[in-house]
């Protein structure tokens, strides 16, 4: 995922009549007899859900984490970054950690290093479109092989007490859309306790309209929880999802990275049929601030610079100037710095706008206008 990609859009789609929130969605899902805090999963992202990232999600009432992909191979290897991928902490419980492969005697073995990681639930990738992952028959490769997917899922399940889960796409191209149902009964057969479905074909990778439909037929062929997943961005599109598919769950991905209020907003509208505003710009400079002060205590202050990098450019999107900034903070290498420039931005953000809201204030029907 390219950094101009990721977050939400500049502007948020107004919902004229906000619906009221569907029946059950209010209560927590089980998974495999895992409870999770709620129903909006944070998807697991490379290069982004790592445990700074996650802990921030969590305090905004993400019902789930993932962390990013582990390579099986990597894992048996015992390789040390497979390991920090891994890293968990009890704040943000329920926590599931992904990997992908294709062998199963492989998986099956990364599966028990998994759960001895801390692992809550297991989750198995059918889905990652990267053409260094699919040459060697991971990721959503599977999607043309359900029988190879459903030995894997048995292998995996028959190696840990934790539930394993599988997040998969629609289909490998717009002709193997029609095989989803199968592939998903696949795997439930074989063990999966729960599927998220991408509503994108991987040769779509991440471009086009999501496909509600292929989703929503998902849900109908399997009798475990369906997660959906893909592009939602803001409310108005998780709204939309839950309302076309019926699905048990949402799994969230680039719509939460400079966006983690987008969990406590729809929590208030399942639990009180209110939708919260977006945040305003003290609320994101307060954000991304706490963000950064993270990522220096969990990942020190090189690796804390570089990432905050493309965490910055979502939490300034759509901000008057935020281009120059994002050229600035790119040219920095001390935290102090960062946090310095990031302050002042949003400082003269706000003041940009007052002075905006005051003018308009100002002219004749600006009451109104205001």
């Amino acid at each position: 995922m390219r950094p101009e990609e990721a977050g939400p859009p500049e502007s948020e789609q107004e919902i004229a009549a906000v619906p009221a929130p569907p029946p059950g969605y209010s209560a927590p899902l089980e998974i495999g007899g895992v409870g999770l805090r709620g129903r909006l999963v944070m998807a697991p992202m490379a290069g982004y859900t790592n445990l700074p990232f996650r802990r921030l999600v969590s305090r905004q009432g993400a019902g789930m984490v993932c962390t990013e992909m582990v390579s099986s191979q990597a894992l048996v290897r015992r390789h040390a970054k497979s390991y920090g991928i891994m890293k968990n902490e009890a704040a943000e419980k329920p926590v599931s950690i992904q990997l992908f492969g294709a062998d199963p005697a492989m998986m099956g073995e990364a599966a028990a290093l998994v759960e001895e990681a801390g692992a809550d639930i297991i989750d198995f990738n059918c889905g990652c479109p990267v053409k260094k992952i699919t040459k060697n028959k991971a990721g959503s490769a599977l999607l043309q092989d359900p029988d190879r997917a459903g030995k894997v899922v048995r292998s995996m399940v028959r190696a840990v007490r934790r539930p394993v889960t599988v997040k998969m796409r629609t289909g490998w191209d717009t002709l193997g859309k029609e095989m989803a149902g199968r592939f998903a009964r696949t795997v439930v057969d074989a063990g999966a306790a729960a599927i998220t479905v991408h509503g994108r074909t991987r040769q779509a990778f991440f471009s086009g309209s999501v496909d509600l439909e292929t989703i929503a037929a998902v849900k109908r062929a399997v009798s475990v929880p369906v997660l959906g997943n893909g592009s939602i961005l803001t409310p108005a599109d998780a709204i939309r999802m839950i309302e076309a598919t019926g699905v048990d769950g949402l799994m969230i991905g680039r719509g939460a990275i400079g966006n983690p209020w987008i969990f406590s907003r729809l929590n208030q509208w399942l639990k009180t049929g209110e939708l919260p505003p977006p945040p305003d710009l003290a609320e994101k400079k307060n954000m991304a601030l706490t963000h950064i002060r993270d990522l220096v205590e969990i990942l020190g202050e090189r690796q804390a610079v570089l990432n905050s990098r493309k965490h910055l450019a979502a939490y300034t999107k759509g901000i008057p100037d935020c281009a120059s900034f994002r050229e600035a903070v790119n040219r920095l290498d001390s935290i102090d710095e960062i946090v310095s420039l990031t302050s002042a931005f949003f400082d003269r953000a706000a003041i940009g706008l007052g002075e905006i809201l005051g003018e308009t204030a100002g002219t004749p029907g600006g009451a109104h206008a205001a």
